[in-house]
């Protein structure tokens, strides 16, 4: 897959330095493997969810944080829109955020 929005990686990691050993694994499986569909990736990450029609959530580091995500199969095009802490993603705010497609 290819991946758009490194930079949201590389800008988190420097926040939170414990978080890239998790985000480069994440990144590395990403990376090495094109998946056709959802099915196919719940395969390799279980703790995968889709939400609000439109975002691809997946769990890192034991869900310490969660990686922000739409995906576009046909094209393998992984677009990271938002990596948060569990306690920011719990917020009111970044659930809004989400409904209202404004990531």
């Amino acid at each position: 897959m290819i991946l758009i929005g490194r930079n949201n990686i590389a800008a988190f990691g420097r926040r939170h330095p414990q978080s890239r050993r998790s985000l480069s694994a994440w990144e590395m499986a990403i990376r090495q493997t094109d998946y056709y569909g959802f099915n196919g990736l719940k395969l390799s990450f279980p703790s995968v969810d889709y939400v609000y029609h439109r975002y691809t959530i997946f769990d890192i580091s034991g869900n310490k944080y969660r990686l922000v995500t739409e995906i576009n199969y046909a094209a393998k095009v992984v677009n990271i829109k938002r990596i948060w802490t569990h306690a920011e993603y719990s917020m009111k705010k970044s659930e809004d955020a989400m409904r209202n497609h404004q990531l």
